[in-house]
C-alpha cells in the first residue's frame, strides 16, 4: 500500500504560474480563429465562426436592442458586435487555459465544444451552404485543441523516480533511504535540497524551454495563417470588384429632370440635396459585405401569379431601357432628427414592367399575390406590398447610384428602390430572387422580429443647423433643414421658437415628391438658452405628428427640438 502511495506522488503534476495557463488559453483562440480564417477563405467567408456567430446572434437579438445599437453605434454597430465576440472568446480561452493546468482533457474539450457551436450557427444561416460551412469552425477547434494540449502539456511535468525499475524490494528500501535522508538534511539549504532530488532521480520543474518554443511556434503560425487567409479572401473578392470595374452603365432612356435652380440651399451646415455614396447610410445585418461577381449574378422571379417565371443576368437588365430618378431612401430605424436618410440619384430597370412580362398582376386587377418577397445573396428577405410596386411609382431594380455602379456597401450588383416605402420593407441589397406570395403566406425577416409588414413613411422633418448645444452669437442665425414625405411631397414647413407661435420657413424649390426638401429660417436670436422645433406639412394637408412613438414597428415620429445658447 506504501509502496502505490508513493508511486501515485511520483506522478503527480507540477503546476506552473496560472498566468501561463491564461496564455496558453490565449495562443489557443488565437490558433482556432486563424485557421478558421484560412478555411473559410476556401469556402465562403460568411462560414467563418466569428461571423456566423455573429450573424446568430443578430437573428435572434429583440428588435428593441437592435434598435437601441443603431440608435448608439450607427453604422459601427456590426464592428462593435464583432469586437465584442472577440472580447466574450478571448475571457472564455482564459478561464479554458486556466481550468487545462488542473482538468487538461476539460479544457480540450471546451475548446471542441466552441467549435462545435460556430459550426452549427454556420449551418443553420439562411444563406448556408450546407456541410461545407461548418468546416471552418470545426477546423479552428481541432487545432485550437491541439495547441492547448500540447502547451498545458509543458506546463506539467510528471515526476519520475530512478529506482521505480528495480523492483519492490529496491523501490521499498530506496523509500526508506530517502526517508532516513530527508531527516538528516532538514537543515540543508534549498540548493542541496534540489541536488538530493537530482540524486534520487526525480524533475518537479515545468519545461520552460519548450513552453516558449511550443507558444512562440503556435503564435507564429497562427498569424501567418490567419493573414494568409485575409490575403485569400481579398484575392477572391477581386474577381467582384473586376467585374464593377468593368462596368459602363449606358445613358438611361429615361433620365432624371434636371434639377431645378434653388433644389440646395446655400445655407452652410444644411444636408446636400445629393448625399454621396461614402456619406449614405448603410444600416443592414451583414457582418461582411457581399462581394458579388456581376458577371455571375442572376436574377429570379417567381411565384403565385408568375405566369412566366424569369432568369435575368446583369447584361440582360443592362440592355433593357434604363430609368433615371432622384429618391429620397429612409431607414426605419432612424430616430426623430436622426441620420438615416439620404437622397441620391438611382439608375435601374422598372420593376413593374419586368413583373408585368412575368404575368404578374396587381391585387387590384385580380392578382393572386399581395406580397413581393426579395431575397438577398446573404439570405435576407424583405417584403414589399405588391400593390405598391405596381402602381406607377418609379419603383426600380437599381444598378447604378449618383451615375456610378451600385457600391458593394449599397448593393452591387443590383438592388431595389421603391420611393415612399421605408427600407426594410422595401430596400433589397444584393438581391438575387424576388418571390410573389401573399402576406397571409410568408413573414419576411423584419416581420419575424416584430416590425411591422407595410410600413409607408411617415412625414418627418429635421433641423440640421446649429447644432444641438451649439452657442451662436445674438443676431441672425439662420436654421435650416431638410424634410420629406415621399409619394406626398412636403409643401410647408414652420419653426418654433421656445413656446412662442409657429413661423413659416422659407423652403427650397421642390425636385419631386419623392425627394427631401431643404427649408431655411432667419431667426432673430437673442441672448440665453433658446428650444428651436420643427414641423413639417405635406401635400395632403396632413400636418407632422406632435406624439412621440418608437421606431418600432413602424417608424419614429413626433418633433425636431434642439437647444442652442445664443451668446
Amino acid at each position: 500500500m506504501r509502496n502505490d502511495r508513493t508511486s501515485i506522488r511520483n506522478r503527480r503534476a507540477v503546476a506552473a504560474p496560472v498566468g501561463l495557463g491564461a496564455l496558453s488559453g490565449v495562443l489557443a483562440g488565437l490558433a482556432a480563429l486563424a485557421i478558421a480564417e484560412l478555411v473559410s477563405a476556401a469556402v465562403r467567408p460568411q462560414a467563418g465562426p466569428v461571423v456566423a456567430v455573429g450573424a446568430a446572434a443578430i437573428d435572434r437579438t429583440p428588435a428593441a436592442v437592435k434598435d437601441w445599437a443603431i440608435r448608439n453605434f450607427g453604422t459601427n454597430d456590426k464592428l462593435v458586435l464583432q469586437a465584442g465576440i472577440l472580447a466574450v472568446l478571448a475571457l472564455l480561452a482564459l478561464f479554458l487555459g486556466i481550468a487545462a493546468l488542473r482538468f487538461r482533457r476539460a479544457g480540450v474539450a471546451g475548446v471542441l465544444l466552441f467549435g462545435l457551436v460556430g459550426a452549427v450557427a454556420a449551418a443553420t444561416r439562411p444563406d448556408a451552404s450546407g456541410p461545407p460551412d461548418t468546416v471552418p469552425s470545426l477546423a479552428g477547434a481541432v487545432a485550437g485543441a491541439a495547441v492547448l494540449y500540447a502547451l498545458v502539456g509543458r506546463l506539467t511535468v510528471r515526476r519520475r523516480s530512478a529506482a521505480s525499475s528495480g523492483g519492490p524490494e529496491q523501490e521499498q528500501e530506496q523509500e526508506r533511504e530517502q526517508g532516513r535522508a530527508r531527516g538528516r538534511e532538514q537543515d540543508q539549504d534549498q540548493e542541496r535540497g534540489r541536488g538530493r532530488g537530482r540524486e534520487r532521480g526525480q524533475d518537479e520543474g515545468w519545461d520552460r524551454r519548450g513552453f516558449v518554443i511550443a507558444a512562440s511556434a503556435a503564435a507564429a503560425a497562427s498569424f501567418g495563417a490567419g493573414g494568409l487567409g485575409r490575403v485569400l479572401k481579398g484575392s477572391a473578392a477581386q474577381d467582384a470588384t473586376a467585374s464593377r470595374e468593368r462596368v459602363l452603365l449606358p445613358a438611361p432612356g429615361s433620365p432624371a429632370a434636371p434639377l431645378p435652380k434653388g433644389t440646395q440651399l446655400r445655407v452652410p451646415g444644411v444636408s446636400p440635396f445629393v448625399t454621396p455614396h461614402n456619406s449614405f447610410y448603410r444600416v443592414d445585418t451583414a457582418l461582411v459585405v457581399p462581394r458579388v461577381d456581376a458577371t455571375t449574378w442572376r436574377l429570379r422571379i417567381h411565384g403565385r401569379g408568375v405566369i412566366r417565371p424569369l432568369t435575368l443576368t446583369y447584361d440582360d437588365l443592362l440592355r433593357r431601357e434604363l430609368v433615371e430618378r432622384d429618391i429620397t431612401l429612409t431607414c426605419v430605424s432612424n430616430e426623430v432628427g436622426g441620420p438615416y436618410v439620404g437622397n441620391a440619384r438611382w439608375t435601374g430597370v422598372r420593376l413593374a414592367e419586368l413583373l408585368a412580362e412575368c404575368g404578374v398582376r396587381a391585387p387590384s386587377l385580380g392578382g393572386p399575390a399581395d406580397q413581393l418577397v426579395a431575397r438577398s445573396v446573404d439570405g435576407m428577405t424583405l417584403g414589399s406590398p405588391v400593390e405598391d410596386v405596381m402602381d406607377g411609382r418609379d419603383a426600380l431594380l437599381a444598378l447604378g447610384m449618383n451615375g456610378e455602379p451600385l457600391p458593394f456597401d449599397h448593393g452591387f450588383p443590383v438592388r431595389m428602390v421603391v420611393p415612399g416605402l421605408y427600407g426594410f420593407v422595401s430596400a433589397c441589397k444584393w438581391i438575387e430572387s424576388i418571390e410573389l406570395t401573399t402576406f397571409d403566406a410568408y413573414d419576411p425577416y423584419w416581420v419575424q422580429r416584430g416590425w411591422a409588414r407595410r410600413a409607408p413613411v411617415k412625414t418627418q422633418s429635421r433641423i440640421d443647423t446649429p447644432r444641438p448645444f451649439a452657442r451662436p452669437r445674438a443676431g441672425t442665425v439662420m436654421v435650416a433643414g431638410v424634410a420629406w414625405a415621399q409619394r406626398r411631397g412636403i409643401d410647408r414647413v414652420e419653426v418654433r421658437v421656445d413656446d412662442g407661435p409657429w413661423q413659416r420657413a422659407r423652403l427650397a424649390t421642390e425636385a419631386s415628391r419623392d425627394t427631401w426638401r431643404q427649408w431655411s429660417f432667419p431667426w432673430q436670436a437673442t441672448p440665453g438658452g433658446h428650444t428651436l422645433t420643427v414641423r413639417a406639412t405635406d401635400r395632403t394637408g396632413a400636418v407632422q405628428t406632435q406624439q412621440r412613438t418608437k421606431t418600432v414597428p413602424d417608424g419614429a415620429s413626433g418633433w425636431h427640438s434642439v437647444v442652442v445658447t445664443v451668446e
